[in-house]
C-alpha cells in the first residue's frame, strides 16, 4: 500500500485537496477537518506541504492580503497531479481488496459485509 496506507492518507487527501484549488495551509487544515480527516494537526500538515515542496508535488508563493499576514499558497504541478493519479490508482486497489476481504469476514462469520 506504500504511500496510501492510512498512516499516510493525508498525502492524497492533501493533493486532492490542492488539485481543486490552490491554497494556503491554515484553509487546508479547515478543509480537511470539514470533510477528510477530522483529527488531522496543523504541524503535520505544514510539515507534508513542505515535504511536497521538496518533492516538486507542489510550488508556493506569497500572497500578501489587505489585511493579515502574508500567506504561502500551494498549487499543485504537474508531477503532484501524477502523483495524484497514481494514489487515486492504489486506493481503488486497496478498495476492492478491502471489500473483497470484509465480504468474506461477512460469509465466514454468518454476517453480511459493512462495506
Amino acid at each position: 500500500m506504500g504511500e496510501c496506507e492510512p498512516r499516510n492518507f493525508l498525502r492524497p487527501c492533501l493533493l486532492l485537496l490542492i488539485q481543486e484549488r490552490a491554497a494556503h495551509g491554515y484553509d487546508l487544515v479547515e478543509r480537511l477537518h470539514a470533510s477528510l480527516i477530522d483529527d488531522t494537526d496543523a504541524g503535520g500538515v505544514y510539515r507534508t506541504l513542505r515535504s511536497f515542496e521538496r518533492e516538486g508535488l507542489v510550488r508556493s508563493t506569497w500572497s500578501i492580503p489587505a489585511t493579515g499576514p502574508a500567506r504561502r499558497t500551494y498549487a499543485l504541478t504537474p508531477a503532484g497531479s501524477d502523483s495524484l493519479r497514481r494514489q487515486i490508482e492504489t486506493l481503488e486497489a486497496t478498495h476492492q481488496l478491502l471489500h473483497s476481504f470484509l465480504g468474506r469476514c461477512g460469509r465466514a462469520m454468518g454476517t453480511e459485509a459493512t462495506s
